[in-house]
């Protein structure tokens, strides 16, 4: 079975990649794999976007990149035209290099892949605007109209699984304990990390890979 999960922008999915991880279930971080892939296409991307988003040394600088790709639909959307087809290349040779055992892809743009479907279910994680707010300033360090706009480019995401075909799991991931809350935050943390962690495990049994534990 191969396991999509996906979340909007600082939702917190890498948090439950790195769970179902543990759980012995191979996760791709596709969002990773969109930074190689970035610079295997740069000279595509340079020459769409302008060297104003090239570094000194000739790499893409992805900062720039995204404050002009997210600024508005048709420059994300060229972006995305340029970089989807070598991700989707590079998940499905990893995927068959799983030969058949259980996987997750981690991927935003999840139901864009050519693995989507490919899909036994879909793991969606949620969180709170105010969590998704601190995790974005305090990760990414990007100015706050930036950081808006990101929100807005995805104003919809979770409608765009709502109506498909595979099983749709929630996840809510609220994000206590963080430091942008309050000073009793690590007994918040804690509780809120078991909740998360037990979420996950119900989701597993029913998928019937709670066997797959390490």
């Amino acid at each position: 079975m191969i396991v999509g999960l996906t979340g909007a922008y600082c939702a917190g999915k890498n948090r439950v990649a790195g769970i179902l991880e543990s759980r012995g279930l191979p996760s791709l971080d596709v969002d990773k794999l969109g930074h190689a892939c970035l610079e295997n296409q740069r000279e595509a991307v340079f020459a769409h976007f302008g060297d104003g988003v090239k570094n000194p040394d000739g790499s893409v600088n992805r900062k720039a990149l995204g404050a002009i790709a997210f600024a508005s639909r048709d420059a994300l959307f060229a972006l995305e035209k340029i970089v989807h087809p070598e991700a989707n290349r590079m998940t499905l040779e990893w995927i068959k290099g799983r030969k058949g055992r259980p996987c997750v892809v981690n991927a935003a743009l999840l139901h864009k892949s050519a693995v989507f479907g490919k899909l036994g279910c879909v793991i969606l994680v949620r969180a709170p605007l105010v969590a998704r707010l601190a995790r974005a300033r305090r990760r990414d360090r990007l100015p706050w109209l930036d950081i808006l706009k990101r929100f807005a480019s995805q104003r919809r995401f979770a409608a765009q699984y709502s109506a498909e075909t595979a099983d749709t799991y929630s996840i809510w991931n609220p994000g206590i304990g963080m430091p942008a809350f309050s000073r009793g935050s690590a007994r918040g943390k804690a509780g809120s990390d078991r909740r998360l962690e037990r979420r996950i495990d119900e989701i597993l049994a029913a998928l019937k890979l709670e066997d797959k534990k390490v």
